[in-house]
């Protein structure tokens, strides 16, 4: 229980970081800095650049050569430094760079400290849920904390999250010993992405659910770069507060999955979650803060089937395909493809697309068409659903579906 509650004020503190200064740092650019569409998209886009080499620094500093707490201690101090750094400056040169670096920090501690807490456990598969749900829970307290505090649109959201950073790399040093496993042999490109993990992408089923994968993370980067500037432009008060609603319903909807997936299978699992993020943005796109302010609360709720349906569904079918030695390579590779390339690719047609329904008032201020802005990304998402629909079989369970109909087995549960 001890160990327990220290790897959970672990994850706490880690997502509280990241929920920090993540979901605000638009409104600060726009509202305080005067950035546009495109400078802020590639801002929100850092974190996707750190998730595409997050396994390559995993794989190199923290499996073979340091102990996983120091390394997490390091980043995290770095971290801090940068986060104020950049609070501090007021042009898009010296902000972005500031940024990225941290990125590249950053982002490889998620999988660092899911790798500390699993070494750590008898258990993983019942241990880790309720330690990894107190990230979520951080994520939550952040954006309470932000929004209460009316913080959204200043730099204090990079400073407090640089504050904690520092208590974040105090703590880690306390955290259990987790050595290296692999001190022996030489690093290479195939001990992050083996030849066979990346060889189930000639299965048909499995390249079109890379592809899908890649390119419906495209539009969902509209949600994460741009949804706090356009509640706090339609006039939403505590709109930091408000969006944790979106974390609350991913905690509710997590608990539906195995529900869900006895009735609907892999393949309309996801068909509803990318049908979430249609139904999301155009709910963006027609709602007010006025009369219609349910639409916006909708949009937030639905957070959790437009996240657990389709990413959490996602690596579920991964761990089904893939055998248990390329698990983890093969998760790898999917986060690669999804946080990484395709959230990367996200933010610089988000921050476009903005920019090219933004004018300017008299007094030199941004006015953004949010309806135009929404249209485009429920459409470009609208684009991939029918594509995936088309194109996508679970061979896995329509061979059981015939077998059960049959009068065979019985259909059991894929979890």
């Amino acid at each position: 229980m001890q160990i327990r509650t220290r790897l959970g004020a672990m994850m706490f503190l880690e997502y509280f970081i990241w929920g920090a200064w993540y979901v605000t740092v638009g409104t600060w650019l726009a509202s305080s800095l005067h950035f546009n569409g495109q400078q802020i998209g590639l801002a929100a886009g850092t974190t996707a650049v750190g998730a595409m080499i997050a396994p390559f620094f995993v794989g190199l500093i923290a499996d073979k050569l340091f102990a996983t707490q120091r390394v997490l201690a390091a980043l995290h101090l770095l971290g801090a430094i940068l986060l104020f750094l950049a609070s501090q400056q007021i042009t898009f040169n010296k902000i972005y760079p500031l940024l990225l670096i941290y990125c590249l920090c950053f982002m490889p501690t998620l999988a660092l400290t899911n790798s500390l807490a699993f070494r750590q456990m008898s258990d993983p598969k019942l241990e880790f849920g309720p330690i990894r749900v107190l990230g979520t829970a951080g994520w939550i307290a952040a954006g309470l904390l932000v929004g209460t505090l009316r913080l959204e649109a200043t730099a204090r959201p990079l400073q407090l999250a640089a504050a904690l950073s520092i208590l974040m790399a105090i703590y880690c040093l306390t955290l259990p010993d987790t050595p290296p496993l692999a001190r022996e042999g030489r690093f290479s490109l195939s001990s992050i992405f083996p030849r066979e993990a990346i060889a189930l992408l000639r299965e048909r089923s499995m390249a079109v659910f890379a592809i899908a994968s890649f390119l419906i993370c495209i539009p969902l980067q509209f949600y994460y770069a741009f949804t706090n500037l356009f509640l706090n432009e339609s006039g939403v008060h505590n709109a930091a507060g408000k969006m944790t609603g979106g974390q609350m319903s991913e905690l509710f909807c997590m608990l539906l999955i195995p529900w869900f997936f006895r009735r609907l299978g892999v393949k309309y699992m996801l068909v509803a979650g990318m049908s979430a993020w249609v139904l999301r943005y155009l709910l963006f796109a027609f709602g007010n803060a006025d009369s219609k302010v349910w639409m916006f609360w909708l949009g937030i709720l639905l957070h959790g089937i437009c996240y657990d349906f389709f990413f959490v569904t996602g690596q579920i079918y991964i761990d089904r395909k893939a055998s248990a030695a390329l698990r983890a390579a093969a998760q790898g590779l999917i986060t690669f493809i999804t946080y990484g390339a395709g959230m990367f690719v996200g933010s610089w047609l988000s921050g476009a697309v903005v920019e090219r329904y933004t004018t300017t008032s008299a007094t030199g201020a941004p006015i953004h068409s949010w309806q135009s802005i929404w249209i485009v990304a429920a459409s470009a998402s609208a684009a991939v659903l029918v594509l995936f629909l088309i194109t996508f079989t679970d061979k896995e369970r329509s061979q059981v579906t015939a077998i059960e109909s049959a009068g065979a087995i019985p259909i059991e549960s894929p979890l």
